[in-house]
Formats: structure tokens, C-alpha cells, sequence
């Protein structure tokens, strides 16, 4: 199907989409802050700068938009029909780079969680927060020396 939308539309309509406090991002925030974690926001002296820098946890959360960062199996990722050579290789190039901004983070320390656009809509959202957070409670037994016995172990 032919784009509905005008070059010049269509430039317009993509420069306004965000990238930092997106909707997905503020509802981890949210939930993150209203649960008692502190956090600071696009570190720009971590590789990648990841949305969301919890340096108690020494863990760092990116919340990827679906299309963007192309989730695959996902339903909200299509690859688009026109100009589909050049949306391949964008989207191949930021999930290769988001593969190396994680090794990179992994031999600086760090932990790296990532969140799904399709994993914050109403029916999931609750359950991705909570697992965040028993996630987050997890690397910070581990962090501390703590042993997490098979009971608490995922």
C-alpha cells in the first residue's frame, strides 16, 4: 500500500517522534519512584545512554520502542513496504548497536534490563513492573553477597 502521507508530511510526523520521556518510559519511572526506587535519567557517561541508571543496583533499564529497536516475534513490529531497504538496514544497524552498548555495559558492571513497548500496555504492564522490580530486588541480594536460593530464583 502507497504511503497516504506527502515527503514532506511524512517528514514532519516522524521528526516529532521522541526519544527521551517517552509514555512507556514515564510509566517505569512512575512506578520505579512511587516503589521507593531513585533513579537518574539518560546517563550520557554510560555507553548507549540508557533511559533509566539505578547506581545502587548498578543496573541500567532502556525501554525500546518495538519498532525501533525491532522486537522480533513482536505484532507491533512490520517492517514497512515502502522504502524497505532503508527501514532494514536502520533498524538491523540500532538492534546491532544496542548489542554492543550492552557488552560494553556488561564489562563496566553493570547489569542491563530491557523493557518492551508491548510489554507496558494495560495488560501486561503490571506484571513487566512487578517482575522489574523482583528483578531489581534479585541483582541487589546478589550485589550485596547475598545467597538467592532456588525458591526466589527465576
Amino acid at each position: 500500500m502507497a504511503d497516504r502521507m506527502t515527503t514532506e508530511q511524512r517528514h514532519k510526523c516522524m521528526s516529532r517522534i521522541k526519544s527521551k520521556d517517552t509514555k512507556p518510559e514515564l510509566i517505569v519511572r512512575r512506578y520505579l519512584h512511587a516503589h521507593g526506587y531513585r533513579y537518574r535519567i539518560n546517563v550520557k557517561r554510560l555507553p548507549g545512554t540508557p533511559d533509566i541508571v539505578l547506581r545502587k543496583y548498578r543496573t541500567v533499564i532502556f525501554i525500546n520502542g518495538c519498532f525501533w529497536h525491532g522486537h522480533e516475534g513482536c505484532k507491533y513490529f512490520v517492517m514497512p513496504k515502502s522504502n524497505s531497504q532503508f527501514w532494514q538496514k536502520k533498524i538491523e544497524r540500532n538492534k546491532q548497536r544496542d548489542i554492543e552498548k550492552r557488552i560494553q555495559l556488561r564489562r563496566l558492571g553493570w547489569h542491563t534490563i530491557i523493557i518492551w513497548g508491548c510489554e507496558l500496555l494495560p495488560k501486561n504492564r503490571l506484571t513487566t513492573l512487578q517482575a522489574l522490580e523482583q528483578t531489581l530486588n534479585k541483582i541487589f541480594l546478589l550485589n550485596n553477597g547475598a545467597k538467592v536460593t532456588a525458591e526466589y530464583s527465576n
